[in-house]
């Protein structure tokens, strides 16, 4: 464990430094949000700069391999699958600032490259052997075989959009994906397995403390899709690659909320003409019913939080 400690000091101290000299260089590239106009709320944050999540997400990639270097597999796949995704969201991201509105790559586009991304990771596990899957709650596992390719495809899809779509409010991606990985550092550290990829999930928890410093409410830096997709992708790697890809969406139960609620906004509204929300996805509902964004995004955090320590009970 102390070994995992100073991987998750240091991440966070690289993650600090980093954030810290990213902002005024965001701000001299003119890397400014522009706020989706339907979101009332969120009119003075317009011109904050995005495209955060390179600091954080970089950080966590610089010290597992310092720690652990590329004499672990799925360490290092799951890097280059987590950077890959971190890419995907850089050229949307590149597009919405060029462009200067909120639209970047197409739906379509998004969906190919995410698709070719989430494919070499599937079959990555395939032919490496990564096909057992374990039922949360229980020490049971069952191996799919191939199966896991359509499974882990799916898996990365919902995952990486899910958070995608939990990014809308100061801190709430943030505060919710820094509780992911702690719980599911310390779930592989109960299962004794894979423990590179624990290391990864330490590190990351450790420089999403230190992004959260500039995040929380009222956010001096946005991490734009290029944080938001690559967390998803690390979020999915570290769950499937260890046979955890069930657990994420109990632990991750808050990302999975996000996706649901939009989908049965938009199914309700294209069959009555009327709302389930107020506004979807729902963290922008308890907005609009007068929560603020920082009890939102604690509340996030907390149930990811105590959902981490329900599915480590139960291995206990």
């Amino acid at each position: 464990m102390k070994e995992y400690l100073a991987a998750a000091l240091l991440s966070f101290a690289l993650s600090f430094l980093l954030c810290k000299a990213e902002i005024p260089l965001l701000r001299r590239m003119k890397a400014g949000q522009n706020i989706l106009g339907y979101v009332k709320e969120h009119e003075g944050k317009s011109g904050t700069p995005t495209m955060g999540g390179p600091a954080f997400l970089l950080s966590a990639a610089a010290i597992s391999l310092l720690f652990y270097g590329f004499s672990d597999k799925p360490l290092y796949v799951s890097l280059a699958i987590g950077i890959g995704f971190m890419l995907v969201g850089f050229l949307d991201d590149f597009m919405k600032l060029r462009h200067k509105e909120n639209l970047g790559l197409t739906a379509l586009q998004k969906i190919v490259f995410q698709v070719a991304v989430a494919l070499c990771a599937a079959v990555y596990c395939y032919l490496d052997g990564l096909t057992v899957v374990f039922i949360p709650f229980t020490k049971f596992s069952f191996d799919i075989g191939w199966g896991i390719i359509p499974l882990a495809v799916f898996v990365f899809l919902a995952a990486v959009n899910s958070v995608n779509l939990t990014d809308g409010l100061d801190g709430l991606a943030g505060g919710s994906a820094a509780a992911y990985f702690l719980s599911m550092g310390l779930l592989l550290c109960v299962q004794v397995r894979f423990p590179a990829v624990a290391g990864l999930c330490f590190c990351l928890t450790g420089t999403l403390a230190a992004f959260l410093v500039f995040n929380t409410n009222r956010a001096s830096v946005f991490m734009g899709d290029t944080g938001s997709l690559g967390l998803g992708g690390f979020v999915a790697c570290t769950g499937i690659f260890t046979g955890n890809l069930l657990y994420i969406a109990v632990i991750g139960a808050v990302f999975v909320l996000s996706s649901i609620t939009v989908i049965l906004q938009v199914i309700y509204y294209k069959k009555t003409g009327k709302r389930v929300f107020l506004m979807a996805p729902v963290h922008h509902h308890f907005q609009e019913k007068g929560y603020s964004e920082s009890k939102i995004a604690y509340c996030y955090a907390l149930v990811t939080t105590l959902l981490g320590a329900l599915c480590l009970l139960a291995l206990l």
